[in-house]
């Protein structure tokens, strides 16, 4: 960073001391938000003579581009501003100093704020209209032969002050000297976590968990005992010979969030999608049934309400629609490791999982949206919703044919 012309008062950080903290944070695996607000608290006690101080670094999210921690002494905790990957963060990001630096190649960059001068950053300069008198920014990269894309570029930190002539020259150079601390330790957990997300989002949040806890081992598996939620849409094929490709994927995904959103609310996992479809999971082991069972209950209601409010819109905007078909079931199943030495898949398997597949298959010719398993009802209990029957009937390869039942008409 460039020299200041203004004489200031000489400070000097225990940087030994300072990089140790880091490290030992670091290596405890501390969330993101500890270790840099107790940076941040190491660096004010020393008597850095800080106001604000951000961390953003890129991450993978499916509904974020970049994390974003601020700190400021006069507030409790850390605010934490994840960027949504949108045209508004897009063009915030146009208009930041970070930008700025990553376009010019800059590792470090110092802006003092005293002038009257546009600093031609929106940021910058409602800083300055607070009373701030410098912001400095440094860039930390991972590995500088890394460019654009990759999540784990690098990160970036920046503090301001509205001390009378900005940072001492000094202090800033004892803070440079811990940032290559601090960044790593950051990129220890942000790795940790963008593993986790990643998990989380492909397998499901208690499967993604286990998987990255250490069980990937192949048969490793354990019985459950759980309703199985079978759903998919019904007319889609048909929709897929005539639509446009990017158009008929904006429409598959508006109606699985409308489909999958009831299941989240009602603390289920979907385990695996399946072309217009899905397949999820309420966990029944070692809790009251009756109340899992009812809890499902009301996320079917919620799914048939939802996707008649949400078709109700595209009608009105002349836009085609679908309809769902919905099976639910209860049964043992093997959940864990199923699959080959290199390529598993963390699910559920057994006839359960067959059953609940098969049923869902009889919702189109029984003209029903959502069918009940017998078995379902006797989970729910003498006390739960009313089900009207739709009688037995036997399923594709099933042995024994089942009482089905479906939700009281809306």
């Amino acid at each position: 960073m460039s020299a200041t012309s203004d004489p200031l008062p000489r400070l000097k950080l225990d940087t030994a001391r300072l990089i140790e903290r880091i490290v030992a944070r670091g290596l405890e695996g501390q969330p993101l938000e500890a270790q840099f607000s107790a940076f941040a608290g190491d660096l004010v006690a020393g008597g850095f003579p800080m106001k604000r101080a951000n961390l953003s670094m890129r991450t993978l999210h499916p509904q974020y581009g970049a994390l974003t921690y601020v700190w400021q002494p006069d507030r409790e905790g850390i605010d934490y501003a994840p960027q949504h990957r949108s045209e508004e963060s897009r063009q915030a990001f146009e208009q930041s100093p970070v930008r700025h630096m990553l376009e010019e190649g800059l590792a470090t960059r110092r802006w003092h704020l005293e002038g009257g001068e546009p600093t031609g950053f929106p940021l910058l300069d409602r800083l300055r209209a607070e009373g701030m008198t410098e912001y400095a920014g440094c860039v930390v990269r991972f590995n500088p032969a890394m460019q654009g894309n990759s999540a784990l570029e690098g990160v970036f930190l920046s503090c301001a002050t509205d001390a009378p002539g900005g940072f001492p020259d000094d202090a800033i150079s004892s803070v440079l000297a811990a940032l290559p601390h601090m960044a790593l330790a950051v990129k220890s957990r942000l790795t940790y976590d963008v593993a986790s997300i990643v998990t989380q989002t492909y397998l499901g949040a208690d499967a993604g968990r286990r998987v990255l806890n250490g069980e990937i081992e192949r048969g490793m598996t354990q019985t459950l005992n759980a309703v199985l939620w079978f759903c998919d849409l019904r007319g889609f094929t048909q929709l897929a010979d005539t639509m446009e490709r990017n158009a008929l994927i904006a429409l598959l995904d508006r109606y699985l969030e409308t489909m999958a959103q009831p299941v989240h609310d009602h603390q289920g996992q979907i385990l695996k999608y399946m072309g217009d479809g899905f397949l999820a999971t309420f966990d029944l082991t070692g809790g009251d049934a009756a109340a899992v069972c009812a809890r499902v209950l009301d996320a079917a209601t919620d799914l048939r309400h939802r996707f008649s409010e949400f078709n109700s819109r595209r009608r009105q905007a002349s836009d085609p629609v679908l309809d769902f078909g919905l099976a639910l079931h209860v049964g043992d199943v093997f959940y864990g490791n199923i699959g080959t030495d290199t390529r598993l898949d963390f699910t559920v398997v057994g006839p359960a999982v067959n059953e609940a597949s098969r049923i869902e298959e009889l919702c189109r010719p029984l003209g029903r949206d959502i069918l009940i398993s017998g078995t379902f009802k006797e989970r729910l209990g003498p006390d739960g919703p009313t089900l009207a029957s739709v009688g037995t009937h036997t399923l594709r390869g099933v042995r024994t044919a089942q009482d089905l039942f479906t939700l009281q008409p809306a």
